[in-house]
């Protein structure tokens, strides 16, 4: 008696445009006695149509919410190491710092015309070097000279590309020399344009004696 009410239930919803999975919920048998129950049932187009319709949303929501546990996971992840990267570094010895300056040196600063200088487009790279020149070579602010390169298709950007840079150096009194354009070799606008700064340089006043100690520290690590 009880699977006929069941039965009678399913074939009650079918009519009405349920799904064998939904009809199974809620009657509470299991999908193959639905759909026995169910077979001789022909659908509406208008039924089928809304099945489909609902069946794509089922899936849509499936993949978004996939899609946010494996956003989830990538970012406990990414926390999970950066922490132990924090680990592994340990504590910061002045030592570690002149070293790191050093080996930043070596990649982006200026090793020929006894210049002393550094160019990047890191904001956090450029506050480093500076604190570096000041910290282990004792340049004060009056010997610092901040240059930007950025291409030519910027130029209607200069007044905010320099006001980004004065925000970063972070010097009283900074002296900017005149903001070079590099000459664009095609038009083509990029997605990050409005957050591109070019490149800044960072240069020290009277840096003969600082150029010949850093070239000696170089020098070392070619032999």
């Amino acid at each position: 008696m009880a699977k006929s009410v069941e039965k009678n239930e399913a074939l009650f919803l079918r009519k009405n445009g349920k799904s064998i999975k939904e009809i199974a919920q809620k009657v509470g048998v299991s999908k193959s006695s639905v759909s026995l129950w169910c077979r001789d049932i022909v659908l509406t187009k208008k039924q089928i149509g809304k099945l489909q319709a609902s069946m794509r949303r089922g899936s849509y929501i499936g993949r978004m919410k996939g899609a946010r546990t494996q956003y989830q996971r990538r970012i406990r992840l990414t926390e999970n190491l950066e922490t132990t990267g924090r680990t592994m570094l340990g504590g910061v010895s002045e030592r570690d710092m002149f070293m790191m300056g050093v080996g930043l040196y070596w990649g982006e600063g200026t090793k020929f015309g006894r210049q002393v200088s550094l160019a990047n487009s890191n904001p956090a790279i450029i506050k480093f070097s500076i604190g570096w020149f000041r910290e282990v070579w004792g340049v004060t602010n009056d010997r610092f000279k901040f240059y930007i390169f950025i291409n030519e298709i910027h130029k209607n950007r200069i007044n905010e590309v320099e006001q980004f840079w004065r925000k970063v150096v972070d010097v009283s009194n900074p002296h900017f020399g005149k903001t070079i354009l590099i000459k664009a070799k095609n038009k083509k606008k990029y997605a990050n344009f409005s957050t591109h700064f070019g490149t800044l340089q960072v240069r020290v006043a009277r840096p003969n004696e600082i150029h010949q100690k850093i070239m000696g520290i170089l020098h070392t690590f070619e032999k």
